[in-house]
């Protein structure tokens, strides 16, 4: 009822607008929107057409972002929107279509160097039509992140905050612990909860990519975000001081053994779900995750813990008094069509208003810095979403952003190189000069 109330007042506010605009002799475009979605260039109405969205949401996701579709076909009854979900398959079905010549209207893409691939062969429409909207309702970084070689082609609807740790409220209230701020702060409390008996952390190594998620949050902090910048493009070596600074400091957690759920033996045998788990399962195997804010929901899905008094979160802390930055993900709304109906589509879904719609039914964290955190379903999302829209210091996964032979591929690349690191926590010279090989071969 909510959103279909938010419709009709919307379509309302648009007639009382165009009216008004129609008695002063005509609508130059600029001004507030009509559909009450935060400024920018109204959302297009009355619209008609057939939309094709191929994406990476399924299950709950696709159930919501199907809620979405539905708040915007409300709008727009004469469109009809059609999402094929294809997951973790999505870039090997997506490229199968472009390549067929029968790309879909819209895709959503996990990783900007998808965007950019598909952009650089000229596959994308660039979405300057709803840069005014982006721009009204997005921080500079996220359009920065949309914009290849100087033209806007990505919306980023859904993020990640990647700077959170998630851990057990019973056992840090039975070591006498307190959510720590700092890394010095965090290996203290880490040391007290092994002393009261329980393991600090569980690590999903079996999945590299919890391990690269470590190694960026640190880095981030210790380098800071103009040599992230640098190392993610390849412009500094991985053999820099600043990677090595870094590792060692990763090896701190990597390398505690004893305080880790299962050894480093059972951290290389445990997936990123079943380290989630083990933190809130009765009794406990560990204390802390090290993960985004998508654990909440393995949590809530998966185990008994209760937000606020079973479980709760922290921010990543600052490391030597680094100013607070959010490491993380995002999934782009890219076009592949001149289509009217799709182009309206994603301008609508640039608004807080259809963000909204996700937002209060959880699982979900918006970009969007006009939002009101409000809607979300509890004070821990609102913490760890409003953490990501009002960043000032925001970057997206570095191993996202690098090629896909030396990023973010299982079983090859950082995911694989940083479980040797797991293996071997006390080689940080060498583990450097693996990666940087692999770099130099990927970027060619």
């Amino acid at each position: 009822m909510r959103t279909r109330t938010l419709a009709l007042l919307a379509v309302l506010a648009a007639l009382v607008l165009a009216l008004a605009a129609a008695g002063c002799g005509g609508d130059d475009g600029d001004g507030e929107n009509g559909n009450g979605n935060g400024g920018g260039e109204a959302v297009p109405e009355g619209v008609s057409g057939d939309v094709t969205i191929m994406g990476v949401w399924t299950g709950d996701e696709q159930a919501s972002f199907q809620a979405v579709i539905d708040s915007f076909t409300e709008i727009n009854p004469d469109v009809t929107v059609n999402y094929n979900p294809a997951g973790d398959q999505l870039p090997t079905v997506l490229a199968t279509a472009v390549e067929g010549g029968d790309p879909p209207d819209l895709a959503t893409l996990p990783q900007p160097g998808l965007m950019r691939d598909f952009a650089g062969r000229g596959e994308l429409q660039p979405i300057d039509f709803a840069r005014e909207q982006i721009e009204e309702n997005y921080a500079e970084s996220w359009l920065d992140l949309g914009t290849v070689d100087g033209e806007l082609y990505g919306l980023f609807f859904k993020g990640a905050n990647k700077s959170t740790i998630w851990y057990n409220v019973n056992v840090f209230e039975g070591a006498g612990v307190e959510p720590p701020e700092t890394w010095d702060d965090l290996m203290a409390a880490a040391d007290t909860i092994q002393q009261y008996g329980v393991p600090a952390y569980s690590i999903g190594g079996a999945d590299g990519w919890t391990l690269t998620d470590l190694f960026e949050n640190i880095y981030l902090r210790t380098a800071g975000p103009d040599l992230y910048d640098q190392l993610s493009n390849h412009e500094i070596p991985w053999t820099d001081e600043s990677v090595i600074t870094a590792l060692e400091m990763m090896a701190e957690v990597v390398g505690a053994e004893e305080n880790i759920a299962g050894g480093t033996t059972g951290a290389l045998q445990t997936d990123f779900p079943t380290s989630v788990t083990r933190v809130f399962s009765d009794p406990p195997e560990a204390s802390m995750v090290i993960e985004g804010d998508f654990v909440a929901g393995v949590i809530t899905e998966s185990t008994e813990a209760e937000p606020g008094t079973g479980f709760n979160v922290f921010r990543f802390p600052n490391i030597d008094d680094s100013p607070p930055a959010v490491m993380g993900g995002g999934d782009a709304v890219v076009l592949f069509t001149q289509n009217e109906a799709a182009q309206a589509l994603l301008q609508y879904l640039a608004t807080p208003a259809a963000a909204e719609v996700w937002a209060a039914r959880g699982g979900f964290s918006s970009p969007n810095q006009n939002l009101d955190p409000e809607v979300y379903p509890d004070e821990i999302n609102r913490e760890t979403a409003s953490a990501l829209a009002e960043a000032e210091v925001f970057r997206f996964d570095l191993s996202d952003l690098q090629p896909a032979a030396f990023g973010g591929t299982v079983g090859q690349g950082l995911f694989a190189l940083f479980q040797d690191f797991l293996r071997n926590p006390d080689d940080a010279q060498g583990i450097a000069q693996k990666m940087e090989q692999a770099a130099a071969r990927a970027y060619g």
